[in-house]
């Protein structure tokens, strides 16, 4: 190795000196040695960085080395597989001095498994009809799982709603994840719920919106002494329930539901009646409010006779329709008479022919209403 220029000009003017002074110091002036330098390494890699210290592509190391007279483990190397870790090791030697140099090279070109799901199953016939939130899950076998994403749906409504997410890997890899679902938060309509009574039977009609999958009615108290009875369940729009027992009071939840479980429902009181529909038995009535009182009618009757008892008779009608109405103060049999509070009792007959031949048939039926004090 050769000796360093200014080096050697000193030691040259330094000889030059002794010999003018000491021309015998000169004899001991020595050549000087050699002095050995160590190669210098360096290296080039050349990949697609990813983070933390990742790659995802291939990756080349190229090692550049000056001033060695031997080396090892300093060709030109391409990594193709992925590896956590892999060390190379460049080592370069002049006349025994020595110099190495290493690099650790990670490579994941591998996206990580990712599967989306929701936190429960749907709530009714594979529909969701309330807000879910759906979650990516998976694993990475190389650099490991970095993170997933998370989302909460609330709408809109569809038979097809899709839910996008990812998981990533600590070296980048991106992984989508996606959830194709129904969802359906809004319920079907139900619009002109009425009722109509009957001798022992009540009438009910309503509208549905095109969406509801089945109508249902649930009777209180229910048939043959159960709680409760689905009385009816379809896709019809009227529908009578009949042998109710008259005077009692029962609870109708009339109910329309979608495909995915949504409902909208009406409940209906209904008092049975016979054949006196109204008022209902045992209806309470506002005294200044005096009712008209309504029956069925009977075929071929040409007239009704109503009789109506407070303690004793204090009224007889005959109306020619199944139909009076009451008035708040009237006179019978020379006596005035008011709708006072108290209860009241009615009973009809129909009658057949002319009024003076007093042919009347069965008891239609009796029923009451109250006026309170």
């Amino acid at each position: 190795m050769p000796i360093h220029p200014g080096l050697l000009r000193t030691r040259r003017r330094l000889f030059r000196w002794l010999v003018l002074v000491c021309p015998l110091a000169a004899l001991l002036v020595v050549a000087p040695r050699a002095v050995a330098i160590p190669p210098d390494i360096s290296v080039t890699i050349t990949g697609v960085t990813g983070l933390n210290g990742w790659y995802l592509s291939n990756v080349t190391v190229d090692w550049n080395v000056v001033g060695e007279t031997s080396s090892s483990g300093c060709d030109t190397v391409t990594l193709t597989a992925d590896t956590p870790g892999t060390q190379l090791t460049c080592t370069a030697d002049n006349n025994g001095d020595a110099s190495s140099k290493t690099v650790t090279i990670k490579r994941d070109t591998t996206p990580p498994s990712a599967l989306a799901t929701a936190d429960r199953p749907p709530d009714a016939n594979g529909w969701y009809n309330r807000p879910l939130t759906i979650a990516a899950s998976g694993s990475d076998a190389t650099s490991g799982l970095a993170s997933c994403t998370s989302a909460v749906y609330a709408g809109p409504d569809t038979a097809a709603a899709v839910v996008a997410g990812s998981c990533r890997d600590v070296a980048g890899n991106l992984a989508p994840a996606s959830l194709v679902f129904k969802y359906d938060a809004t319920a079907p309509t139900l619009k002109g719920v009425a009722t109509k009574p009957g001798v022992r039977s009540v009438d009910f009609v309503w509208r549905a919106s095109g969406d509801a999958r089945v109508v249902e009615i649930v009777r209180t108290p229910g048939r043959n002494g159960a709680a409760s009875t689905v009385v009816y369940r379809g896709l019809g729009v009227s529908y009578r329930d009949t042998r109710l027992k008259v005077g009692r009071t029962y609870r109708y939840r009339v109910a329309a539901l979608d495909d995915a479980g949504n409902s909208t429902e009406k409940i209906i009181k209904v008092v049975a009646t016979g054949a006196l529909l109204r008022p209902v038995p045992g209806q309470r009535i506002v005294a200044d409010a005096a009712p008209r009182l309504m029956w069925v009618p009977v075929r071929r009757a040409s007239y009704y006779n109503l009789q109506l008892i407070r303690g004793r008779k204090i009224l007889s009608v005959w109306p020619m329709r199944p139909s009076f109405q009451l008035r708040r103060s009237w006179v019978y049999n020379g006596r005035r008479y008011r709708l006072g509070p108290g209860v009241y009792h009615w009973y009809v007959w129909p009658g057949f022919g002319r009024i003076s031949d007093a042919r009347y048939g069965r008891l239609l039926g009796s029923s009451t209403f109250v006026i309170p004090r």
